[in-house]
């Protein structure tokens, strides 16, 4: 703790990387993984091959995948956009299996009810299916979150900046004391992301909150309304 407080600037930066590193591949990824996944939730043989290259992809280590990505891009090693790059990799391979998978949760009378009462599609999808999906989503989101925050730091290996550094400096000077304040904090800041996702889940799915049935808003009355 004593390291902590003594250096609490340095290491505010690191965590302001860090998270910089971290999240943003993972906006990138929603934005790449929801569509996709949703359109794979509807067509087989898309759902089959995107599983099997989000599976392939998923098992390149870190560490070789930060020294392929940069002669494929042209990039430095050392650039942070190498980082970025390969957590984009992994947070559009763990969500675009995430999103089907999430949309088979939500209950087949349903879609029924809302086909019923003449939704498109489109409405169907973004009022109905993702709505009273979020519950299922939002687990794999945490776990995405998570497992990235985890992940930065092996860009410190390649001189990526993040909390990373507090264990190679500290390896490298042989002060446990910084390896143990980065470990510390990498604990809590992952602690911190995984709660307000959490909230964020709770926030965007108020029955849970209730106690009702996560389809009792969406069921025939409600629907028949919102037809109206």
């Amino acid at each position: 703790m004593k390291y902590l407080l003594d250096n609490f600037g340095a290491i505010a930066g690191y965590t302001r990387t860090h998270l910089y590193l971290a999240l943003l591949p993972l906006l990138i990824g929603l934005l790449i993984a929801v569509p996709l996944g949703a359109l794979a939730h509807r067509l087989r043989w898309l759902r089959r091959g995107t599983t099997t290259l989000a599976s392939i992809a998923y098992t390149i280590p870190s560490l070789a995948l930060f020294v392929i990505i940069p002669p494929i891009v042209g990039i430095a090693t050392i650039d942070p956009l190498n980082v970025v790059i390969a957590l984009t990799v992994y947070s559009v391979a763990l969500l675009v299996t995430a999103v089907p998978n999430a949309l088979d949760s939500v209950p087949d009378t349903v879609l029924d009810a809302s086909d019923a009462i003449g939704f498109t599609r489109l409405r169907r999808v973004l009022t109905v299916e993702f709505p009273l999906a979020i519950p299922v989503f939002i687990a794999n989101l945490r776990v995405v979150a998570v497992t990235n925050i985890s992940t930065v730091t092996v860009g410190a290996v390649i001189g990526v900046g993040g909390l990373g550094k507090l264990f190679t400096q500290g390896y490298q000077r042989d002060y446990p004391d910084e390896i143990l304040a980065g470990i510390i904090v990498v604990l809590v800041l992952a602690l911190i992301v995984d709660r307000l996702l959490y909230l964020l889940g709770r926030l965007a799915t108020p029955w849970l909150r209730t106690g009702g049935a996560p389809w009792s808003r969406f069921g025939p009355r409600r629907l028949k309304g919102a037809a109206a």
